[in-house]
């Protein structure tokens, strides 16, 4: 399966949900990331620019499972490169748009979404991605606008059940080169451990990672259990 995840607007979590709800539930999948500078204006290394969809292409026709995480600043000529490339849009087979409360980026998911749909992208194809979202909020209030649009227009799918609910493993996880899959089967017995670091008179350090260890492992366990529903909403 290949997957573009795309919106106009930056910070709703497309890499997050590229890499922590995606890529890991597709066989050998590659992310692919398309972006010039990340959100702190760093140079992101091995990232290819929208300008480069020819080499984007080839990539992806050598792989059977891929994630393209489309950057903020590159959606537009990414969406322009698919115009010109003719039926390139055909490609995948799913494009996950994610979004979150936030005003702003509820206008900017609605270009994204009008744009996929003038492009000729099937709506079926086109699956909205209810991201950050408080447990105790109410969805239709906290995106009116969004649920507003797809009254008018339609043109995407729509799941109210498709959410990821704030959960702090995503801010956690963040110093670890690892998935959230990745650390909940990690087999490692950390709390064995910390018994076994606390006897010894371990280290301050190493006893603080191992705590860290722990409440990752705890969360993972929740997080991704809740990620592999949103998984089968998306891609089914």
């Amino acid at each position: 399966m290949k997957i573009a995840v795309i919106n106009f607007s930056g910070n709703v979590g497309k890499s997050t949900v590229a890499r922590h709800l995606l890529a890991p539930r597709l066989d050998g999948a590659e992310v692919i990331a398309i972006e010039s500078i990340n959100s702190d204006d760093r140079e992101k290394s091995g990232a290819l620019r929208g300008a480069q969809f020819d080499e984007l292409q080839e990539q992806m026709m050598m792989l059977n499972n891929v994630v393209v995480d489309v950057g903020a600043s590159n959606v537009e000529d990414f969406i322009s490169l698919m115009q010109r490339y003719d039926g390139s849009h055909e490609d995948f087979d799913r494009f996950v748009v994610p979004t979150v409360p936030v005003t702003k980026q509820q206008v900017d998911t609605i270009a994204t979404l009008d744009e996929l749909r003038d492009l000729g992208v099937p709506p079926e194809r086109i699956r909205l991605l209810f991201n950050t979202v408080d447990t105790k909020s109410d969805l239709r209030k906290a995106f009116t606008r969004i649920f507003d649009h797809y009254e008018r227009k339609g043109g995407f799918v729509l799941n109210s059940e498709a959410v990821i609910y704030e959960n702090p493993i995503f801010e956690k996880i963040k110093p670890f080169d690892k998935s959230i899959i990745e650390i909940r089967d990690d087999p490692t017995d950390y709390v064995a451990w910390n018994a076994k670091a606390m006897e010894e008179g371990a280290p301050d350090s190493q006893r603080a990672y191992i705590r860290q260890m722990v409440a990752l492992k705890r969360l993972a366990n929740r997080a991704a259990s809740e990620l592999d529903a949103v998984f089968k909403m998306l891609v089914h």
